[in-house]
């Protein structure tokens, strides 16, 4: 009598279904070794977490806060200068001045009458101080104090790059808004501020997960665990954490890397209708200042220059650098050259570094000038499954956050509101709550929503970033 199978079968009962890394395999050599030796291998149970703490997002979180908003846009109002000051003036007269020689649109001549000015030319350093007689126009008269000269004398008569801004006034005794000349009365402008008006769109962020009833009782081999601490034996709820932890990067990284879409009308939906959403970097290079080239090599002068600029524009005192690795050692170079005849060559004492300890060679903080920075390693920008791989021409390698909070115009509250220079904005209501809308249907997994037997889980976000003054922001890129 001959039985089939004999001995019963020796390849493994399990199949393989959800994925096909969810089981050990040691059927062949290539799997890992055979069942058919004298003993079984020894298994570990647990996974090994061979890339560490896999997420990317805290950065908005620690740089920011999160706003409701009940709109399709937001649109907040940021304060131009203060002072008059004109740039790229020409001379179309040995006595006057145009302040606006393109014609630009967004540029009004707002120079009255006996206001003092100084007219410079940064390529030669050349400049003069004078009184305006005469503004017609976009075209100012204007005497100079010092005698027997006039503009063209002082800059030639070609000069196209001048500078000018208005440091006072001066008028005769018993006079009434009189020119210089002691001319006609003449009326001064009234200066009303403007401002500039930024908006920005948020985007729909949706994720899913679906796992059928069936594979939902089938009981994996390996025990798993996940960042936001799920664990256990079935093989299901890993895949749906690591999608939530996945839809939780996206986040912030669309907020980061988020560029508007400006073919957005009325074609194609999918490339054409959606707005997008300006993020942190479309934002920097739009509006604020781009560092190319940063190394330690240049010492401090680099740097220095990055300061300079930052005296032009808001000189918030307190800032953030989130670098990539490369870039947060330039720095560390940078910090230590500076130091370095000191002790053979180590600063002890000032950075907690002394003979007997082990030295430290990274630097958390410094101040340079009249400015504190506070410097840290960005993850995304070292993971090598998002900009960590990419280094070189255009590659992003940093970015300067000022810390603190701005003032700026509501237009919704119709108040003006401190807020971080970089927040989030989600849209909400009474009724809905979209800053992070996570639910279940189907018919498994204690959802009883339909008919399909399978378990889906759905992830939905709608947000947008707001990235205010962001001249006082300095994005960091390869060479």
């Amino acid at each position: 009598m001959s039985l089939t199978p004999q001995f019963g079968s020796i390849v493994p009962s399990a199949v393989q279904q959800a994925l096909s890394s969810n089981y050990l395999v040691f059927d062949s050599a290539a799997g890992g070794g055979t069942f058919a030796k004298q003993y079984l291998p020894e298994i570990y149970e647990q996974e090994v977490e061979r890339y560490g703490n896999r997420t990317l997002s805290g950065f908005l979180r620690m740089v920011g806060a999160e706003m409701p908003m009940t709109s399709d846009q937001v649109i907040w109002s940021e304060q131009t200068r203060l002072h008059i000051a004109y740039e790229n003036c020409d001379l179309p007269g040995a006595t006057t001045i145009n302040v606006d020689p393109t014609g630009a649109a967004d540029i009004t001549n707002v120079v009255s009458i006996n206001d003092t000015v100084v007219v410079m030319q940064p390529s030669t350093g050349l400049e003069a101080k004078g009184i305006v007689i005469n503004s017609v126009g976009s075209v100012l008269t204007v005497t100079l104090f010092a005698t027997g000269t006039n503009l063209q004398g002082v800059f030639g008569a070609a000069a196209a790059d001048l500078k000018l801004f208005v440091y006072g006034s001066a008028y005769q005794k018993g006079t009434s808004l009189t020119n210089a000349a002691g001319g006609v009365n003449s009326t001064r402008v009234s200066v009303d501020p403007s401002f500039k008006q930024f908006s920005n769109s948020p985007v729909i962020i949706k994720s899913q997960y679906v796992i059928n009833g069936s594979d939902m009782a089938q009981i994996g081999w390996v025990e798993v665990a996940t960042e936001d601490g799920a664990s256990g034996y079935l093989w299901y709820l890993k895949a749906e954490s690591e999608t939530r932890l996945r839809f939780e990067d996206y986040l912030e990284m669309a907020l980061v890397e988020g560029e508007k879409n400006t073919n957005a009308g009325a074609g194609d939906y999918q490339t054409d209708r959606l707005p997008g959403t300006q993020g942190l970097f479309a934002a920097i290079e739009e509006r604020g200042n781009v560092q190319v080239g940063f190394t330690a090599a240049a010492g401090i002068d680099d740097f220095d220059g990055i300061l300079k600029n930052l005296d032009t524009q808001g000189a918030i005192e307190e800032n953030m650098l989130f670098l990539q690795r490369q870039t947060a050692l330039d720095f560390d170079d940078m910090l230590a050259s500076i130091s370095g005849g000191a002790a053979g060559g180590t600063a002890f004492g000032l950075f907690e570094n002394s003979e007997e300890m082990a030295l430290n060679l990274g630097f958390s903080g410094f101040r340079r000038g009249s400015y504190d920075f506070y410097k840290t390693d960005w993850k995304y920008l070292n993971d090598a499954s998002t900009r960590g791989a990419i280094e070189g021409i255009n590659s992003i390698e940093g970015v300067l956050v000022p810390a603190g909070t701005s003032t700026v115009y509501d237009q919704v509250l119709g108040t003006n509101i401190r807020r971080p220079f970089l927040h989030v904005r989600y849209r909400a209501s009474q009724n809905d709550d979209r800053r992070m809308k996570s639910w279940l249907t189907g018919s498994a997994g204690g959802a009883f929503t339909s008919t399909l037997d399978a378990m889906e889980v759905n992830f939905l976000s709608e947000r947008c970033l707001v990235t205010q003054a962001a001249n006082n922001f300095v994005l960091f890129k390869g060479i």
